[in-house]
């Protein structure tokens, strides 16, 4: 066989590896697209003034609504002060189980973490809406108002996609738990 057909086969070989892990990817994305929609549909039949908000991939589920209050939105670049709970979404609910970060000392005791003397884990949390957020988790904090509460879920296209950090596994769905106590816009 010449060089040139075996280099040939070869690249054929690592296209078809590309698109198999490519359509694996897509797969996962899809049914984790599943998870949320059915972890959405329950929150919004069990809360009658929860409010739907979805953009580039991010959903945000307002579970009071304020919308006819009038307040300040958090813009791009502006700053949030919250507490919030990270869960890794594995279904179609959420579970102290699945916690991989929060800063409510009360939503760390229900999941069974060893709380530390360092009582400065848990406090007010101030993030910047900016590139330096997951991509779903800053596109989901976008537009929302002090005194909010709710969820934004993600899928793992739009969290560390094949990357893992610390206890959350690669491609994984992520629900944020929020509640807003300020915002600032620059």
């Amino acid at each position: 066989m010449k060089k040139s057909t075996v280099i040939l086969i070869v690249a054929i070989m690592e296209a078809l590896a590309a698109a198999c892990t490519k359509q694996a990817e897509q797969t996962t994305y899809d049914k984790q697209t599943t998870y949320i929609e059915n972890f959405i549909s329950a929150q919004l039949k069990s809360d009658e003034e929860a409010t739907l908000t979805r953009k580039e991939g991010a959903y945000r589920i307002n579970l009071h609504d304020n919308l006819s209050q009038e307040r300040d939105s958090l813009r791009p670049g502006g700053k949030v002060a919250l507490y919030y709970g990270c869960f890794i979404l594995t279904g179609a609910s959420l579970s102290t189980s699945n916690l991989v970060a929060t800063n409510l000392k009360e939503l760390a005791t229900q999941a069974k973490w060893t709380l530390s003397e360092d009582e400065d884990r848990y406090k007010l949390d101030t993030l910047t809406l900016d590139d330096s957020l997951l991509p779903g988790l800053r596109i989901g904090l976008e537009g929302v108002q002090p005194q909010d509460e709710g969820y934004i879920l993600f899928t793992g296209k739009y969290g560390y996609g094949n990357s893992q950090r610390g206890t959350i596994p690669a491609m994984s769905a992520l629900a944020y738990y929020y509640w807003i106590e300020n915002i600032k816009n620059e």
